[in-house]
């Protein structure tokens, strides 16, 4: 038992399954609650702590998952150059767009973390929660975040987005795909683009296209971070 543990094998595998199984839950009750990273994350957690696996020993297979989440995030370029036409027509509204969600997802935590007495190091940790998890992680530990907490914080972020995507669109009625995509990949990263892919391949491209804009942005606004905290 303690050489499979150790292998990273063990890792990947139990990954695999219980994202599977989650897909499987999702598809079998249609439950918006049952969202295949909900239920995988869920099992993950429950198989640790009932088997008394130390998360180190589990993380030699994560780990090597973890790493292609980069070059994941980079593949969403094939499906923005399906519809560069469609940027090229609209890209001051995307611009914009991206800028707003960005100061809106910023200054909400600012000021909600003046109100409820956050220290700067959690602040820091959760300022790049909208973004996708290599760029926050980054910006979260160059100005002294807690990186488990911005994990936490991004995942969180990506599942309420990949979740409420639909019934918010319904809700305040807004029929453009480009604004659509925009909006979910402005707020909700990775997790939520994969809700927009399933909604149309231009909400797919153009929240692909936000999860890269809004990252150069936060980038290059935590250059001013010091002074907000």
């Amino acid at each position: 038992m303690s050489a499979l543990l150790e292998s990273p094998f063990f890792g990947i595998a139990l990954t695999v399954l219980a994202y599977w199984l989650g897909v499987q839950a999702q598809k079998r009750t249609g439950l918006v609650i049952c969202n295949n990273m909900i239920v995988s994350v869920a099992l993950l957690i429950a198989v640790l702590t009932l088997f008394h696996i130390p998360y180190e020993a589990y993380y030699e297979g994560g780990s090597v998952i973890n790493m292609f989440l980069g070059p994941a995030t980079a593949c969403m370029a094939v499906t923005i150059y399906a519809k560069k036409d469609l940027l090229k027509r609209n890209w001051l509204p995307v611009l914009v767009g991206c800028l707003t969600g960005v100061v809106v997802s910023v200054g909400s935590i600012l000021v909600m973390s003046r109100l409820f007495g956050l220290d700067a190091a959690m602040t820091a940790s959760l300022l790049p929660k909208s973004v996708t998890t290599p760029i926050a992680t980054a910006v979260s530990e160059g100005h002294g975040g807690i990186v488990s907490i911005t994990v936490a914080a991004v995942i969180v972020t990506g599942i309420l987005g990949n979740l409420t995507a639909p019934f918010l669109v319904k809700l305040f009625r807004v029929k453009d795909p480009v604004a659509v995509g925009l909006g979910i990949g402005a707020c909700s990263h990775a997790m939520g683009t994969a809700k927009a892919l399933e909604m149309g391949e231009t909400e797919g491209a153009m929240s692909g296209l936000a999860i890269g804009m809004c990252g150069i942005i936060t980038a290059v606004a935590a250059l001013f971070f010091e002074a907000l905290l």
